[in-house]
């Protein structure tokens, strides 16, 4: 590949989830802020939407990897579960041992023990759903029934929704206006600004080694910005099209012309979009008192 002929020590724009690339712009940041401050607050219900490919399942990965030591975290990464197996699958993550023929009742019993013995160890619970908006209703509402369990002054159970914009919409329907109101803190995955490309693109080549002057010609980033709309997933696809494109040419920088070509061979990037200068916006009305610690702590993290 083109890793040796560009000096770099591996491919900088694969698409696995690789926490050491996690780039903080500035959707990004705003949603690991929220997430850090309201679990240490002890919400109970938090959310992170967003379109695909706008990187929630890394944001996801570095929360596993990241939160501290007081923090147990129970990762579901399939959510396609009725009610029974996601209880199941929460005892498993919290080593409960599976009983041949068990009940529901029984099994809850036997999770909601175990929480309490968690935190009376100074253990926090905490179950991450990524692709929540794949969730059967009649598991959303078991999960929601979980969560009330409780003592006098704090919750035993918290919970992290990761899932598409569809996951917004299925909770504003019927049936689930429960769990709705459960959500005390959610934020909304914006596309990445063109120069949040451009800090982006190079933040990645420089952690796969590269050194010395950009390889990506500053037009070649702006329009790879355009092609993708500002879609982190997108513009791994078309910086690693246009990077093999330019090896197989012979060129030592990637110019406007490899992303041409990057976009034509990509299926479903086949126009030339602007990427909006939106404001990246919270959803669900984060609360006041939160507003300071969170632009204090989004300062604080990207420096």
């Amino acid at each position: 590949m083109y890793a040796d002929y560009y000096h770099i020590r591996e491919l900088p724009f694969r698409l696995t989830p690789d926490t050491a690339f996690f780039f903080p712009w500035s959707g990004a940041l705003q949603a690991w802020t929220m997430l850090n401050i309201a679990l240490d607050a002890g919400e109970g219900f938090l959310m992170v939407t967003g379109e695909p490919g706008m990187g929630k399942t890394l944001l996801c990965r570095k929360l596993l990897n990241e939160l501290g030591k007081n923090y147990l975290t129970a990762y579901i990464p399939n959510p396609l579960l009725a009610p029974m197996d996601l209880y199941q699958a929460l005892a498993g993550e919290l080593s409960l041992p599976l009983e041949k023929g068990e009940g529901f009742q029984n099994l809850i019993e036997r999770i909601t023990k175990r929480l309490i013995e968690l935190r009376h160890e100074g253990q926090q619970v905490v179950v991450i759903i990524d692709e929540a908006q794949s969730l059967p209703t009649e598991s959303l509402e078991a999960l929601r029934l979980m969560t009330n369990l409780e003592t006098e002054k704090e919750k035993i159970l918290q919970v992290v929704l990761l899932g598409q914009t569809e996951l917004v919409r299925r909770l504003k329907g019927p049936g689930l206006s429960q769990m709705l109101q459960r959500i005390t803190f959610s934020h909304v995955l914006n596309p990445m600004r063109v120069g949040d490309v451009e800090r982006y693109v190079e933040h990645r080549m420089r952690v796969a080694g590269h050194q010395g002057a950009p390889l990506f010609h500053p037009r070649a980033v702006r329009s790879i910005a355009r092609a993708s709309k500002g879609v982190p997933r997108l513009v791994n696809i078309l910086c690693h099209k246009a990077m093999m494109t330019a090896f197989g040419r012979g060129d030592s920088v990637v110019a406007p012309r490899h992303v041409r070509s990057a976009v034509k061979d990509s299926s479903g990037i086949g126009r030339w979009f602007p990427v909006p200068s939106l404001p990246v916006v919270a959803a669900g009305g984060v609360a006041s008192m939160f507003g300071a610690g969170i632009a204090v702590l989004s300062w604080s993290l990207l420096h």
